[in-house]
């Protein structure tokens, strides 16, 4: 019976994930759909309302047409997000989730830090903030990926 409600999790995240994909929070969920669709995954750790490199990646990179268009493609886009104003806090389940997050894949605390994993969460490498086309950070990522 838990297999079964599994299953159908997944294929609910799957349907509903779609064309138009949306930025995940909950790791188990992004590695699940990423086994079911053969893809790696990018993990951003960001401080959205106190790291300005990191929302300058969202802004020049992550948040254009050319960078979700590929990532739907050919990857499961995953945000563990460190907010420090009172009023975009996170409950305390993603909290913890986050840090167990940072404990594995940012070990080092850098902000922004964007980590390329294989499906199943084996870190394939990691980079940050550059200033350049989302092209060129896809170049990047995908590089990341042909050394798996």
């Amino acid at each position: 019976m838990r297999n079964i409600i599994i299953a159908i999790s997944v294929l609910f995240l799957t349907a509903s994930h779609g064309s138009a994909q949306e930025w995940l929070t909950n790791f188990e969920d992004a590695k699940n759909i990423a086994s079911e669709e053969n893809k790696n995954i990018i993990l951003v750790f960001s401080g959205s309302d106190w790291c300005a490199p990191c929302i300058k990646l969202e802004k020049q990179i992550l948040d254009t047409q050319e960078f979700r268009q590929s990532a739907r493609d050919h990857y499961i886009l995953v945000k563990a997000d460190f907010p420090r104003k009172k009023k975009n806090q996170l409950s305390q389940a993603m909290q913890a989730q986050n840090k167990k997050l940072a404990e594995i894949y940012n070990k080092h605390g850098g902000f922004p830090m964007v980590v390329v994993l294989d499906k199943t969460g084996k870190k394939l490498g990691e980079t940050g903030y550059k200033k350049m086309t989302p092209n060129s950070y896809l170049s990047i990522l995908n590089k990341i990926t042909l050394h798996e």
